[in-house]
């Protein structure tokens, strides 16, 4: 027997509101507060996945549930501790802010991150390789907009056409991370895909990369299709690496700075707040790192003691 989706409703004043109402409340508070079109998205995908879990509306569950929850995507679908927080940000926003229930920050524990990882990073032919693996001209202009930019891939997912100006020769990033925006050198090469790209394009509905789901005709091409799209061109390449759309990034910055960028530079192209955040690129640069001498070739050594040769 297949189970119905649950009618999703919040008890106001005696009064059922159905989810649509509790959507717009919690969009209407994180609006309020600023918070990026990203954090939005991400919000509003982690209290629908939440309530679908218990089939239960979000005002008829608290703390334990959340507990059981986290439980079941650390240990049965062993998410990320990273993607646990922002699940669990999602919920604290929406119990304190939006239904205005009072918990305490250890009844919505966040899980504690262990130091952090070096990520993964692509060498310029596995890009190559990557880009040619595409299936159709739309995937192949998106893997060489995320590598020639750097751009996350929410940024990608809200890209316009006017965000490509061609006369300065820039990529404009529209409330990035944080709500900030920045421009990102546009590469003629990238131009002309996306002139190639664009002409191409069946349904335009104001979206660099629209969506091609009759179900949503005005929105974006989303973060989860572009995931998707990365994973098959990686399995197209061979690559046996583990690729995401955010190894791109990583691997646009590498290489930068394996190039000789300056780490300012790479944090500016990025959007990063911190500069810790880019310094994790000195790690990764293995040019940078073969090119520094050793420092045992920088030594004059006296000959072995009796001048036979060492044994292997």
């Amino acid at each position: 027997m297949v189970r119905s989706r649950p009618r999703f409703a919040v008890d106001v004043g005696h009064k059922e509101v159905p989810v649509t109402q509790l959507r717009k409340r919690v969009l209407e508070e994180l609006k309020r507060r600023n918070y990026s079109q990203a954090t939005a998205t991400a919000y509003i995908g982690a209290i629908r996945r939440f309530a679908e879990y218990f089939h239960r509306s979000p005002d008829q569950l608290g703390s334990e549930h959340i507990r059981k929850y986290q439980l079941h995507l650390l240990f049965d679908r062993k998410v990320h501790p990273r993607t646990v927080r922002l699940q669990t940000s999602a919920l604290r926003f929406l119990f304190a802010k939006v239904l205005k229930q009072r918990y305490s920050r250890d009844d919505l524990p966040l899980p504690r991150l262990l130091r952090r990882q070096i990520p993964v990073v692509l060498s310029p032919e596995e890009v190559a390789r990557m880009i040619d693996g595409t299936a159709n001209l739309r995937h192949r202009t998106i893997l060489m907009t995320l590598y020639s930019t750097g751009v996350r891939c929410s940024e990608l997912c809200h890209l316009r056409p006017e965000d490509i100006d061609k006369e300065r020769m820039v990529v404009r990033i529209r409330q990035g991370k944080g709500g900030k925006d920045r421009e990102i050198p546009l590469s003629p090469k990238l131009l002309e895909q996306l002139r190639t790209y664009y002409r191409s394009v069946k349904r335009r509905n104001g979206w660099l990369f629209p969506s091609l789901l009759l179900r949503l005709p005005d929105q974006p091409i989303t973060s989860k299709t572009v995931w998707h799209l990365c994973r098959e061109a990686t399995q197209r390449a061979g690559i046996p690496k583990a690729v995401h759309p955010h190894t791109l990034r990583h691997s646009f910055a590498t290489h930068l700075f394996d190039n000789g960028a300056e780490l300012p530079v790479i944090q500016t192209l990025l959007g990063h707040a911190d500069p810790r955040d880019t310094m994790i690129y000195v790690h990764l640069a293995t040019r940078k790192l073969r090119e520094a001498p050793n420092p045992l070739e920088t030594i004059h050594l006296a000959s072995a003691p009796g001048g036979e040769p060492i044994e292997s």
